[in-house]
């Protein structure tokens, strides 16, 4: 079985859907997930694929601008967004005895992760997106190899972007989701900086990179959504690979949260419930 690991920069306090990540986790054990964090709260119940790794923003800026040869500037954590295309330069000790290696938000809940990533789909791709009209900064997967680990490197921009404390967007599509969710094609634009999607769909065009654009995740206000037993069901006929919380979040905000994720629960447009 080809071996993934997904990392996740998380600095500050821990978000509410916490557990509902940690516990989605649990139904992926061949997975291993990684949270760097400079968070010190001792975490219940952390199952046994979850590693947390204590390391301060300090310490990730002078290291990886030691590896880039130049200042990187992260003056908020939101600025790791920008980052995230170079999780697998910044972290190789983390990645090196992984096939795979993947970035990916905590507003996530994930489904069954290798129903939909087999070996045999994992043998035919090399960059890995889970919507078909741009990169997903949330969570995406890159073969382990020196070409993708570096392919950052290829946007024009990138060190505009690192060396910058502006947020870019540069993990996606430089903030044109609009655009490409209505089909148009990341080069009829005009954006600020040459973004990831723009090299990955260069890479796709010019089959320099196998690369996987297709929607297989849930997002947005959909309802009709239930968690059972490590798969996500979208009105009992559809499987997803996740759900990522983004605008669920936005509206949904409990007090505090269980202290015993259930293994089954429903997701309406506003909240979660058992």
């Amino acid at each position: 079985m080809k071996k993934i690991i997904l990392i996740t920069c998380w600095y500050g306090e821990y978000p509410w859907y916490l557990p509902y990540y940690l516990h989605s986790c649990s139904f992926n054990p061949n997975i291993d997930f990684v949270i760097i964090t400079d968070n010190e709260q001792k975490i219940a119940s952390l199952p046994d694929n979850v590693k947390i790794i204590h390391k301060k923003l300090d310490d990730i800026i002078d290291e990886t601008s030691a590896k880039i040869g130049f200042r990187i500037n992260i003056d908020t954590p939101y600025k790791l967004c920008d980052f995230k295309p170079a999780y697998g330069f910044m972290f190789p000790d983390l990645i090196k005895d992984y096939d795979f290696w993947g970035h990916c938000d905590l507003d996530i809940i994930y489904g069954d992760i290798r129903s939909f990533f087999t070996n045999d789909f994992l043998d035919n791709y090399d960059y890995i997106s889970v919507r078909h009209d741009y990169t997903t900064g949330c969570f995406a997967l890159y073969r382990n190899i020196d070409l993708l680990n570096n392919f950052f490197k290829r946007s024009k921009d990138y060190e505009k972007v690192f060396s910058n404390p502006k947020h870019y967007c540069f993990d996606e599509c430089n903030f044109v989701w609009d655009e490409l969710t209505k089909g148009i094609s990341i080069f009829e634009l005009e954006t600020e900086i040459e973004s990831f999607t723009h090299l990955m769909k260069e890479a796709e065009i010019s089959e320099s990179l196998r690369t996987h654009f297709d929607f297989i995740l849930m997002e947005g206000f959909v309802g009709h959504l239930k968690f059972n037993n490590g798969k996500i069901i979208y009105r009992n006929k559809y499987e997803a690979i996740m759900y990522h919380l983004f605008w669920l979040k936005k509206v949904f905000n409990p007090i505090k949260s269980p202290k015993k994720i259930p293994d089954y629960y429903r997701i309406s447009p506003t909240r979660i419930y058992f």
